[in-house]
């Protein structure tokens, strides 16, 4: 039986690669990747063209999943990979996992990049305790009792909370965490390891303000500890 590897990728520089990433992606039979393109050119520069490459996204992951068992089954080993970052974290994965563990199948974690680590601790925020949250919801009203639930949950245990946020949506979310939070103070982060990674801190009110006038590029971090006074 072979194993299922769920191995990170850089979120941006290609030096965060690790060795043994490397190595784990030179020696399996098969790379499940979101996107075949794009793994495609971070094989290349890894030196590593010419493996064989199965799409694994959303729309495909129900019918892959018994595919990809199958030949696990079989003595295959196969690597799970995202477009950037670790595999699984808002992103499809999951359910090949679960069900690799019910079936037997030895499922190994290959660390490396996270944008929701790398945003985290260079935020300045509290590192004790935190909440990751993913995507808010597409719905206002749904977006909008998210942050009523966190605002309560903030109450009962502390902690910093971290999001993502999708360039062409990010005005909109941070209107609404105004509308329910209040003008608290907020980490956004972006193209993180990057050239032009960026970190600012400052209060809702004039994270907009900035971004009304300059058009939001990259995906976003966004991250804010509600019992914090103050950066």
């Amino acid at each position: 039986m072979g194993n299922l590897y769920i191995v990170a990728t850089p979120i941006g520089n290609l030096q965060d690669i690790t060795l043994r990433a490397i190595e784990i992606l030179r020696k399996v039979d098969s790379i499940a990747c979101e996107d075949t393109r794009k793994t495609g050119i971070l094989l290349k520069k890894l030196g590593l063209s010419g493996k064989h490459l199965l799409p694994y996204y959303e729309q495909t992951e129900e019918r892959r999943i018994p595919e990809i068992i199958n030949a696990l089954k079989n003595g295959l080993n196969i690597a799970l990979v995202s477009d950037a970052g670790t595999p699984t974290i808002s992103d499809p994965g999951f359910k090949l996992v679960r069900e690799c563990l019910k079936e037997g199948i030895r499922v190994e974690s290959i660390p490396g990049p996270s944008s929701v680590i790398s945003s985290l601790v260079s935020s300045g925020l509290p590192t004790d305790k935190f909440l990751f949250v993913g995507y808010p919801p597409k719905k206002p009203g749904h977006r909008k009792t998210l942050f009523e639930n966190l605002r309560k949950s903030s109450e009962i245990l502390p902690s910093t909370v971290i999001l993502f946020e999708a360039p062409h949506k990010l005005i909109k979310t941070l209107e609404d965490m105004k509308a329910v939070l209040g003008d608290v103070d907020i980490t956004l982060a972006r193209e993180l390891t990057k050239v032009y990674e960026e970190v600012s801190k400052d209060k809702i009110s004039s994270q907009l303000e900035k971004f009304k006038k300059i058009t939001p590029k990259g995906e976003f971090v966004l991250l804010f500890n509600l019992k914090l006074k103050s950066f």
